[in-house]
């Protein structure tokens, strides 16, 4: 799997510079290779194939391939990439929702982002933890929650940074961050904190920068491009004008020429524009800013199209058009109602946060009050509650469960002659063994000292025998540990478990009085010997 990932990040890297398309075949060719059917392919090619659809602008395909992907990584029990399909089809429906008013609920994607983001904090994988941290930042981001988005992006470098193993374009979260800084200051201009937008300008120089000089890849020479227009945008209102001015107009034009991302290119005009003004070409700036009107998509988001129609109108405005400063009054009143949505919007983010924080440190005690701590299996506790709930299902009478008593042999042995140390050792190498044997759906619990139960859901006699079996084999097989188990198994429906205990407890026992480590299975009310 994890040459899988590896390519996957690579293919990721092709899906934002151009190659969407031939992205999108790989991907799609890997998750055939399973079955046949895209479905069944591994989450992180989905993750790819998503990204393709939003690399063409297309909500509605990323959001089917998210729901693709989310059973696919439930499927590979892996948080991080579950967290990316989560935050990833969150922002896509904020996408949707420009062109379907019907589709806009930014309550429901603020809930699956702070799900998302408690998911990406649970990942190890380097791959899928660094692209779920992004994923939840751009999500972030998209609502212009900028002080939720930046810290997402900062551990994602970091994260990247540290893995050597990590695809080498680790500068991709500098230059988010660049840009994020960017569109900052963008919209702290439209509501006139000058100051404000300056130091968020000056940030986005010293990622940028630092994100073209870690490039790396076989598409460095883009990126790099991408980073130096970025760092020449930052200066367009600080210092240098000019050398930013001529900046700008060189890396647009070669990014415009590879056919790279559209957001580089209409992100730097409005910065074009001042600098070429603050340049003394105030003609030349409205002339740029007159095309890039005339280019903006339809689908162009608030910021990009706000931004680039209220530099046309400042220019204007500074060139003695009346107009113009009308325009800018109706504007900035827009501008302002929409700082004021996006302080309510951070507010309601934070408290969703707090709540989501809350809930799993409540569930995490709750686990932790079900788990021994010296095992780190169930408890018995947790044993009881299994016990209870299958005996209150509405099926237990036909539903049938089989329960194993399992005692341990010669325990004092091992703590007589080797110490305590060593008997919890012994009992951390039983409970992995015994564990190692049942499905996902059952359960072996410590009940104490050195016993242990199991639960096996759906199982027969003949069934639970052969895993006793496999049980007892395995423990037999622990290096250095003289212990051995003794099981005791009857099988009875789920409601009728209090008696399954009584009886598997009295077979266990006559194991222990024959020697030990053996099985015997409780068939209604005789006593059968496992093969």
């Amino acid at each position: 799997m994890r040459e899988i990932t590896r390519e996957a990040a690579r293919l990721l890297e092709r899906a934002q510079i151009g190659e969407a398309d031939a992205a999108r075949e790989r991907a799609e060719e890997v998750l055939r290779s399973a079955s046949g059917d895209l479905a069944d392919g591994p989450a992180c090619m989905h993750f790819v194939r998503m990204v393709t659809f939003i690399a063409k602008n297309d909500p509605a395909g990323a959001i089917e391939a998210a729901e693709l992907m989310l059973p696919a990584a439930e499927r590979e029990g892996s948080a991080g990439w579950r967290a990316s399909a989560l935050a990833t089809r969150a922002w896509q429906r904020l996408r949707l929702g420009q062109k379907d008013p019907s589709q806009n609920d930014v309550d429901r994607v603020l809930r699956d982002l702070v799900s998302a983001e408690a998911f990406a904090a649970e990942e190890r994988e380097p791959i899928a933890a660094v692209n779920s941290l992004v994923a939840v930042a751009i999500g972030y981001w998209e609502l212009r929650l900028y002080e939720l988005a930046a810290p997402q992006f900062l551990m994602a470098y970091e994260m990247s940074r540290a893995d050597d193993e990590q695809n080498g374009n680790r500068a991709m979260w500098l230059l988010n961050l660049a840009e994020m800084h960017l569109c900052w200051a963008l919209e702290l201009y439209q509501i006139s904190h000058e100051d404000e937008a300056e130091a968020h300008t000056a940030e986005a120089e010293r990622y940028a920068l630092r994100a073209a000089e870690e490039v790396g890849g076989d598409d460095a020479d883009a990126w790099r491009e991408n980073a130096l227009l970025y760092a020449a945008c930052s200066r367009a209102d600080r210092h240098d004008p000019a050398g930013a001015a001529s900046d700008i107009g060189i890396y647009l034009t070669r990014l415009e020429e590879r056919g790279f991302m559209a957001t580089p290119t209409t992100l730097s005009k409005p910065f074009y524009a001042v600098a070429l003004s603050r340049s003394g070409r105030p003609e030349e700036a409205l002339r740029v800013m007159a095309d890039a009107v005339q280019d903006l998509p339809p689908d162009a988001d608030w910021l990009a199209a706000a931004s680039t129609h209220r530099t046309r109108a400042v220019l204007m405005a500074k060139l003695g058009s009346r107009d113009a400063e009308s325009t800018l009054a109706y504007g900035d009143t827009l501008a302002a109602g929409l700082w004021r949505q996006r302080l309510n919007t951070l507010h309601a983010a934070r408290s969703l946060h707090d709540l989501e924080t809350l809930r799993l440190q409540h569930e995490q005690m709750a686990r932790a009050a079900e788990l021994d701590a010296l095992t780190g299996i169930p408890n018995r506790r947790a044993f009881d509650h299994a016990l209870e709930r299958a005996g209150a299902a509405p099926d237990a009478a036909c539903h049938r469960i089989a329960v194993l008593l399992i005692d341990t042999d010669k325990f004092k042995e091992i703590n007589d002659t080797r110490g305590h140390t060593a008997g919890d050792t012994a009992l951390r190498a039983i409970a992995d063994a015994l564990v190692a044997q049942i499905g996902s759906d059952d359960m072996v619990a410590r009940l104490g000292g050195d016993e242990f139960a199991a639960l096996l859901e759906g199982c027969e006699e003949e069934e639970a025998a052969e895993i006793a079996d496999r049980m007892v084999e395995a423990v037999r097989a622990i290096p250095d540990c003289p212990a051995t188990v003794s099981i005791g198994i009857a099988v009875v429906s789920a409601d009728d478990l209090p008696t399954a205990l009584d009886r598997a407890d009295e077979v266990m026992y006559q194991v222990k009085r024959g020697g030990g480590d053996g099985v015997l299975v409780c068939r209604d009310e005789e006593t059968v010997l496992a093969a």
